[in-house]
């Protein structure tokens, strides 16, 4: 949905009425997850997706016919589906779609917000359970009234039921920490809980030329990026007009300025020692979730030897990513920065940076 909020803020100043799709519940080899938005305009123009093309046709028609009918519903696609193939979901997922006649705007609004929150919607009565099996259209009902909950997992409205309030509330403090969407029953009603947590940050010590496109990566991946380099005619706005932070300082003295911490990734790019071991040793000693930093394999052993001597321990020195960045060969500063920013979001989901073909079971021969 964040991906889609320019242009919906856009339509909606144009005076234009939306309605909106969003997955809510996956099952097998789904083609988006939980949360992926497709939203229509009273006119025919749409943004997002739901299915990644394969069902997009059937849900712009869903959100067409709740605008006129003004209530809600969650419509099951999947193999067993004799709908879902003729609009061609054939990936062998199964996925569960709410369609509503208008864009929540405390959807839009925490979507926006830097800050993490979940929206909890409540599904029509007649939704499909968690369980496999075609489920065709119900007659719906009017959209719920939604529920937040704030990042410090206080919860902004209630059910009416103390139990589920809390059951809410407890997975949506799960969903703030891990990210992602999902539906939860909670005393006999089943919940779409629409998380967006804090934009994840990567803070840029040195900048660099490759310092350059590592910012318009992040950027369009979702973070909120810092620039940080001691030297003012490399940290300017005309090198870096995109970032959300561009700091002129040593990086050791600004990582309280900038609030440096356990949810920062941060990749060090200054190949100047007097820059880049205080920027380790700052990102290292706060927790830091992610520090890597440019080098040789001999400027990484030499580098650790005397981060050792100042103190760090060797368990620290574990967590350093260094070489940074994975191996994908290109060597332009480009290739780089998509090297490293691959690596942080690794880092973010637990991936393993290998092909998604040595992960994919074997496959029969005949």
């Amino acid at each position: 949905m964040r991906e889609l909020l320019e242009t919906i803020r856009e339509w909606q100043s144009e005076g234009a009425t939306l309605g909106r799709a969003v997955v809510v519940r996956t099952f097998g080899s789904a083609p988006r997850p939980e949360g992926a938005t497709l939203v229509v305009t009273a006119d025919g123009r749409l943004a997002g997706s739901v299915s990644g093309g394969c069902v997009e046709g059937a849900a712009f028609e869903e959100i067409q016919a709740a605008r006129a009918d003004g209530v809600s519903r969650v419509i099951r696609y999947g193999i067993s589906d004799e709908q879902a193939w003729d609009v061609g979901l054939a990936c062998g997922g199964t996925i569960d779609v709410l369609v509503e006649p208008y864009v929540r705007p405390e959807v839009v609004a925490a979507a926006g917000l830097r800050a993490g929150s979940v929206v909890v919607i409540p599904l029509p009565a007649d939704a499909p359970p968690a369980a496999f099996g075609p489920h065709p259209p119900g007659a719906g009902e009017p959209p719920g009234r939604s529920l937040s909950v704030a990042d410090d997992g206080s919860l902004a409205g209630t059910t009416g039921l103390p139990e589920a309030d809390a059951a809410i509330a407890q997975a949506a403090r799960t969903l703030l920490a891990r990210g992602g969407s999902a539906t939860v029953t909670a005393a006999g009603r089943q919940f779409f809980l629409e998380g967006y947590p804090a934009a994840p940050r990567l803070v840029i010590v040195g900048a660099v030329q490759v310092a350059m496109p590592l910012a318009r990566m992040a950027r369009e991946l979702g973070y909120e990026t810092v620039v940080v380099d001691g030297r003012a005619a490399f940290a300017t706005p005309e090198r870096f007009p995109d970032v959300d932070r561009l700091v002129v300082g040593w990086p050791d003295e600004v990582a309280d300025e900038i609030g440096l911490g356990p949810t920062d990734a941060v990749a060090v790019l200054t190949h100047d020692v007097k820059f880049d071991e205080p920027a380790i040793v700052e990102g290292l000693r706060r927790g830091c979730r992610y520090v890597g930093a440019v080098g040789s394999k001999k400027t990484q052993a030499d580098r650790r030897a005397r981060l050792r001597a100042t103190g760090v321990t060797d368990a620290e020195l574990a967590r350093l990513r260094g070489p940074i960045g994975l191996d994908l060969g290109g060597r332009a500063p480009a290739e780089t920065a998509l090297a490293i920013m691959a690596e942080v979001v690794a880092e973010r989901y637990g991936g393993s940076g290998v092909p998604m073909r040595a992960l994919a079971p074997a496959v029969a021969t005949a």
